[in-house]
């Protein structure tokens, strides 16, 4: 709650370390850029006087005199009953803008509950500890409990009737509260706040199914009695308040203005050196992570390397720990961090981050969240990661309040590093994304509909949130799911609609991966949509740095089969995609000849099936390819909305005749529009996909398509639609900056020996696909 007491000489220390990177002769000429944001001081203001006199005398004595400025006026907003979103940086205490009022309102009314709403159960076992201590110092008996799939029976029935503040997540609301909510009448009747933290985390899928959980909740609360007041707090995202109100269907007030100190922080932009100048590839962002970690390390600085994928993740971490061995140093001070780690080992690795005992952490995405682990001295990201949101996060893990640090950004091979690379202040000067959610995507919402009849019967003419279920509920009906009776919608079913609904993804539960060298004990969990490419048989899968052999992946099963073997290599499977279109939901008008247009754009309903086909062996150190291997499992299908670009019946021999190949300079195309999209549309990487086709099935035309990857939409594709020029431009911004000159990883994609005009195929074509 107050400034941590920091090493005097940790900022002279850093300051040091950025001389020392600016000056090596072996790392200067990668520095592509430094920006130094200098520290600024904290802000207060008094308590609100509205406040109970005890909540604020138990944070006085825990040392909060004042709460910062945007504290105050959060708290002020709640207490008056508004809705409120605060959205401030890493580490100014979103906190307290929520624990204060949820405890002033438990201190004054012994009966009233509260509702808090954490993406991760690692982020409620956390925050736990914060609000229950806060919560024992106002000495009013306020009972605080967390609720998921790891409490005890008997603690469930103690929560049910004695928890004030139960402390849940998206998933355990949606399966273990809301179809039982007769069982928590309490909670229900007297529910006063409901708290969604880390609000940036509730975009795409995940957002969307939530939006359609809080509206079953407030349904729920309807029939109850009560309306609670929502209060949420998110890292910086440009549509904090508009998110809030699609998640909730309620108006909010929006604090925005930290008033928490700063330290300073200097970001570098590192370029790896070139290896290929022909090709213009540059080296390994694993190697070159390794490589810097291992330096900030050796120099005392406790490091966070943030890599873009599960399996980058085991790779560095056995990088770092092999680095180890050769300082003669402990390779147990390095961790790797991911989702698939059993929950007691993702707790260790937190704590003994925080203790100081783990001195490296390799981490997905999973510790851009607010788990409380101390402040690190260096943030690495390995490579871009996916949004300008995520970047301000994982840089913030680096430094808490008023101590100094260092975030290193390593750029890969790839059009979006170099061109952010080339341009910084693309990165320095834009405002973080949007978070886009879709509520009334079909499948989601007919997901919701049949768990909130199970809940309630519909009344003829209530809505479910923003969306209208009647066309939904007509077809249950005649899927038997649902009755209609006496103007009602009543459920009909035997089966539990809720367990069948994972609100993360648009696939099946999570496979388990059982180690036969060990009496089959579970080592790990793998997501429906990864386990295609991680633990097919005879893959490596990488355990925090430990390498096992895949024996056999039973698919109907969900479980792998797996055993320890030491290799020096590691897999990397292999996919394609085919894209079936449905229908055309929108298209341009023909362009006339003389315009110089070259394509049709559409959009509508697609199907994709992608087929994962071999894996391929890389060696840890060169990174060099050693032999391939099939794979055999089911291939992924999935319908969803796409954009495309249809090429007119002479483009392609336009193309023949400059020279041009329609294949390469189709492929090159897709490559930019991979890389452009992301930052023009304002979305993740992770959440689009694209392909070209020479000969689409559609038409017989040589096509580029990009859809979203999740099942019916989440409407990025529909945004690109309208906003292709911007994307277009990015695109061949993203080209013609590249010095290459046929073609290479940094623009069009890495070409074979004889496709000498790739680059200059793609760069013409976008020219004439606006």
């Amino acid at each position: 709650m107050t400034a941590p007491v920091s090493d005097p000489t940790a900022p002279r220390a850093l300051e040091a370390l950025v001389r020392e990177l600016t000056a090596h002769p072996g790392l200067r000429e990668c520095i592509a850029h430094v920006r130094t944001q200098p520290p600024r001081p904290a802000a207060t203001a008094p308590w609100p006087a509205a406040l109970a006199p005890e909540v604020a005398d138990a944070y006085r004595a825990r040392g909060v005199a004042e709460p910062y400025t945007h504290q105050a006026a959060a708290i002020a907003h709640a207490l008056a009953g508004r809705h409120t979103v605060v959205t401030t940086p890493t580490a100014s205490g979103k906190t307290l803008c929520y624990n204060a009022p949820v405890l002033d309102r438990l201190v004054r009314e012994p009966e009233a509950r509260a509702l808090y709403l954490f993406p991760t159960k690692a982020l409620s076992h956390d925050q736990y500890r914060e609000v229950y201590d806060a919560s024992s110092a106002c000495g009013r008996g306020i009972k605080v409990f967390t609720f998921d799939g790891d409490t005890p029976p008997d603690t469930r029935r103690a929560l049910r009737e004695a928890g004030h503040l139960v402390i849940t997540n998206p998933d355990m609301l949606h399966c273990g509260i809301l179809p039982h909510h007769t069982q928590w009448t309490r909670l229900f009747e007297n529910l006063r706040f409901v708290v969604v933290d880390e609000l940036h985390q509730y975009r795409g899928v995940f957002g969307s199914h939530l939006a359609n959980v809080l509206a079953r909740l407030r349904r729920l609360c309807a029939f109850y009695g009560s309306a609670p007041v929502f209060l949420a707090s998110s890292a910086t995202i440009v549509n904090p308040k508009e998110l809030s109100e699609e998640l909730t269907g309620l108006p909010f007030e929006l604090v925005s203005e930290s008033g928490a100190p700063t330290g300073a922080k200097t970001f570098v932009f590192y370029n790896p050196p070139v290896v290929n100048k022909e090709l213009n590839v540059r080296r390994s962002v694993r190697l070159e992570a390794r490589k810097l970690a291992l330096r900030f390390i050796a120099r005392g600085h406790q490091t966070i390397v943030f890599a873009r994928s599960r399996l980058d993740v085991e790779v560095i971490t056995t990088y770092l720990k092999r680095g180890m061995e050769r300082m003669h140093r402990d390779p147990a001070a390095i961790c790797g961090y991911r989702g698939g780690y059993l929950p007691k080992e993702r707790r260790a690795i937190e704590e003994g981050v925080k203790s100081g005992r783990v001195r490296g952490v390799v981490s997905t995405n999973a510790l851009e969240l607010g788990i409380d682990i101390g402040g690190l001295d260096v943030s690495i990201l390995a490579g871009w990661p996916g949004s300008v949101a995520s970047a301000w996060q994982q840089a913030g893990r680096a430094g808490r309040k008023a101590t100094d640090a260092l975030a290193v950004y390593i750029g890969g091979s790839s059009p979006l590093d170099q061109y952010l690379m080339q341009h910084p202040d693309f990165f320095f000067g834009r405002s973080p994304e949007a978070a886009i959610i879709n509520p009334g995507n079909l499948v989601i919402l007919a997901s919701h509909t049949k768990c909130a009849a199970f809940e309630l019967p519909f009344e003829d003419g209530e809505r479910l949130g923003p969306s209208d279920p009647a066309p939904v509920l007509r077809y249950l009906d005649d899927e038997k799911v649902v009755r209609h009776a006496a103007g009602r919608w009543y459920y009909a079913a035997e089966s539990y609609p809720a367990e069948d609904v994972s609100l993360r993804a648009g696939a099946g539960e999570n496979f388990i991966v059982l180690d036969t060298g060990n009496r089959n004990q579970v080592i790990a969990e793998v997501d429906h949509d990864s386990a295609p490419f991680l633990i097919h048989d005879d893959a490596v899968y990488i355990h925090n740095a430990k390498t096992y052999l895949v024996e056999k992946l039973d698919w109907h099963r969900r479980t792998a089969y797996v055993r320890a073997k030491t290799v020096d290599y590691y897999t990397d499977a292999e996919s394609s995609s085919t894209v079936q279109v449905l229908d055309v939901d929108q298209e341009t008008a023909p362009a006339p000849e003389s315009a110089g247009v070259l394509a049709a754009r559409r959009f509508g309903p697609v199907s994709v099936t992608t087929v994962i086909r071999k894996f391929k062996k890389v060696k840890f150190e060169t990174q060099e390819s050693i032999g391939y291997g099939p794979v055999d499992v089911p291939q992924l299908e999935i319908q969803t909305e796409a954009c495309w670009f249809t090429l007119r019946r002479e483009a392609e021999a336009l193309l023949k005749a400059r020279g041009f190949d329609v294949g390469p300079a189709l492929a090159g195309v897709a490559q930019l529009l991979r890389q452009a999209v992301p930052l023009h549309v304002l979305c993740d990487a992770r959440d689009i996909s694209v392909a070209a086709m020479v000969r689409a099935p559609f038409d017989q035309l040589p096509t580029i398509y990009l859809w979203d990857r999740y099942p019916g939409g989440i409407g990025l594709a529909r945004r690109l639609f309208a906003s292709h020029r911007a994307v277009l431009a990015g695109a061949r911004e993203m080209v013609e900056g590249c010095p290459c000159p046929r073609g290479c990883p940094s623009c069009v994609g890495a070409q074979l020996d004889g496709e000498l005009t790739a680059k200059r195929a793609a760069a013409w074509l976008l020219e004439r696909l606006a």
